[in-house]
């Protein structure tokens, strides 16, 4: 694939923002999600008491929130976006968090990276409010699960 090719490439190879101000604005989704495995005994305290340092799962919520917000402070070539909405799920499971984020906007280019962020820093904060019962915690399989608007249309991940 020739540099040119890349849409973050300029015709040098240089790195590059593209230009979108030509593209319409759509209203734009993306659906990410992730997982914590997490320790029986920090499963036992999320479906309980609580862990020792607080409501971990309202932490990480709120995390992800602000977190898809400030995306393009953390993604070098991501475009600032103004979100209309985040949703945001952790369900606790018998050996893990999942969690599952929804980002909105309506904009010219898509929610993608705010949503993956989200997914990605709440797990980053769960596991910083579970470290002290179990610091072997894991995060994994954040992955894309579906988009819709903008030129290429509605996608879900091939199951």
């Amino acid at each position: 694939m020739m540099a040119d090719e890349f849409t973050h490439l300029d015709s040098r190879g240089a790195a590059r923002m593209v230009d979108v101000s030509g593209k319409d604005i759509t209203v734009r989704t993306a659906t990410a999600s992730g997982r914590v495995t997490v320790s029986a005994e920090v499963v036992h305290l999320l479906r309980g008491e609580g862990v020792p340092k607080g409501d971990a799962l309202a932490v990480a919520r709120i995390a992800g929130i602000q977190a898809a917000k400030r995306t393009p402070d953390l993604v070098p070539l991501c475009h600032p976006l103004a979100i209309h909405g985040v949703d945001i799920a952790l369900d606790v499971e018998d050996s893990a968090v999942r969690i599952e984020a929804t980002v909105r906007t309506a904009d010219r280019t898509g929610v993608e990276m705010e949503a993956l962020t989200c997914v990605c820093v709440a797990a980053l904060a769960l596991v910083d409010m579970v470290k002290s019962v179990d610091p072997a915690a894991v995060i994994g399989d954040v992955r894309l699960e579906e988009k819709t608007g903008g030129k290429r249309g509605h996608w879900v991940r091939p199951t």
